[in-house]
C-alpha cells in the first residue's frame, strides 16, 4: 500500500496514470508477485495519513506500506517534531497490523531557509534510523532534473514521468521485500 499525497495521487492526471498503478506491473517484471494499493490524497499531510491509516490498514491488510507523505507539512512549515512524531505512529500502527513499513525520503524547496530545509530533511533518515524502517530515497530527485518531467508548478511530475517515477520506486522495494 502506498500511503502518500499528490506525488502518488496522480496530480492533475487520471489514477490510472499515476505511477502507483503502473508498480503492479513493474514489480510483476522483476518477478514480484505484488497487488498496489494506491491510498494516496493530494494535499495530504503526515497528521491526515496518521488519522486515515488505521481505516486502511483494516481494509487492505498490506503486507507493506510506503510511507510517501511529509511534503505538504513542509510546504506549510510544520514543525520537524510534528512531522517525525507522525511518522513514528504511523511505523507503530503499521507494525500492530503484522505489515512491514517503509519511509520515503521528502525534501522540500530551498526557499523555506536553510535551518529548517535541512531540519526537514534530516526528519527522515533519523526516524527510519531510529524505528529501523527501510528508507527509500526520493524520487523526485531523477524527476525535477529532467524539465520536461515537471508541471509548470514547478512540484508535480507530469504524466510523462510516472512509468519513470514506477521503475525506480520497483527497484528501491524489491530491495526490501
Amino acid at each position: 500500500m502506498i500511503l502518500g499525497d499528490s506525488l502518488s495521487a496522480g496530480y492533475q492526471m487520471s489514477i490510472e496514470q499515476a505511477w502507483p498503478s503502473l508498480l503492479t506491473q513493474d514489480l510483476a517484471d522483476k518477478d514480484q508477485d505484488v497487488n498496489v494499493v494506491n491510498a494516496s490524497i493530494s494535499g495530504d499531510t503526515t497528521g491526515n495519513g496518521l488519522a486515515r491509516l488505521p481505516k486502511l490498514l483494516e481494509q487492505h491488510q498490506p503486507d507493506y506500506v510506503l510511507i510517501e507523505l511529509g511534503a505538504n507539512d513542509g510546504l506549510r512549515g510544520f514543525p520537524p517534531g510534528l512531522i517525525g512524531n507522525n511518522l513514528t505512529q504511523m511505523v507503530a500502527l503499521i507494525r500492530q497490523a503484522d505489515a512491514k513499513p517503509m519511509i520515503m525520503q521528502i525534501h522540500v524547496l530551498p526557499n523555506y531557509g536553510k535551518r529548517y530545509t535541512e531540519a526537514f530533511s534530516s526528519i527522515f533518515p533519523s526516524t527510519a534510523e531510529k524505528l529501523d524502517v527501510p528508507l527509500l530515497p526520493f524520487f523526485l530527485e531523477g524527476v525535477i532534473v529532467n524539465p520536461d518531467w515537471m508541471m509548470s508548478d514547478g512540484l508535480h511530475p507530469k504524466p510523462e514521468a510516472q512509468a519513470w517515477i514506477s521503475d525506480f520506486v520497483a527497484n528501491q522495494l524489491i530491495n526490501h521485500f
